[in-house]
């Protein structure tokens, strides 16, 4: 008998919808656990994740424009204090450095994944939409989407090349990773309001699809 998932409570039920997730991708108690035993290979690397994750984003335009943005948190610096935008920029940098380096943090020392955790990551999301009201952290959906693949791609490698994790630890580690940056990239997702559709839409869409794209010729 197929399971009933209720629609309508996906779009505001935010433990619903984790469970959902964590039933699809079957993210257990077992990966959370797995996610703490690496807390002490990932915290030695984090500043070099950071740090890596900050040059890709410096190294292209599109991307750079959002940090040269004065974020409504170092308005109250006075230009005594702040002498150059290059100043407020490196401050607001350094800045969220430290705000992802906390967030790596979390992720891997969470013992448990209760309300107070799901909203925190809900809200991680949401800043980075229009729905926070923020210019300086608005940022197109495109660019948080590639930002999660880097770093899950450079987490990955260091528990790949890490010489003490026997190639089982490995294989859990990349797998509840991988589950991780799934559940987290749909709650942002959900802020940008691009993952539910009307049902209208739906059908329109379904009957302009003329032939099956997997079904060979």
């Amino acid at each position: 008998m197929d399971a009933h998932i209720d629609r309508a409570r996906l779009t505001h039920d935010l433990r619903y919808r984790f469970e959902y997730l964590a039933k699809f991708l079957n993210f257990t108690k077992d990966d959370i656990l797995v996610l703490n035993s690496l807390a002490p290979t990932i915290f030695a690397h984090i500043k070099f994740i950071t740090e890596k994750i900050y040059d890709k984003l410096y190294s292209y335009d599109v991307i750079k424009k959002y940090f040269l943005l004065r974020n409504d948190d170092f308005e109250s610096f006075s230009s005594n204090e702040l002498d150059t935008s290059t100043t407020v920029s490196s401050i607001q940098t350094d800045f969220r450095k430290d705000m992802l380096s906390m967030y790596l943090k979390k992720i891997f020392v969470q013992t448990e994944w209760n309300d107070i955790f799901l909203q925190y990551l809900s809200q991680i999301g949401e800043i980075h939409t229009e729905s926070d009201h923020t210019v300086s952290t608005n940022v197109d959906y495109i660019h948080v989407n590639m930002l999660f693949g880097y770093l899950e791609h450079l987490l990955i490698d260091i528990i790949w090349n890490e010489a003490y994790l026997d190639d089982a630890k490995k294989r859990l580690g990349i797998r509840a990773i991988s589950k991780v940056f799934r559940i987290q990239n749909d709650f942002f997702t959900m802020h940008y309001g691009i993952t539910m559709r009307q049902d209208t839409h739906l059908v329109s869409s379904s009957k302009s699809q003329r032939k099956c794209f997997f079904k060979s010729e």
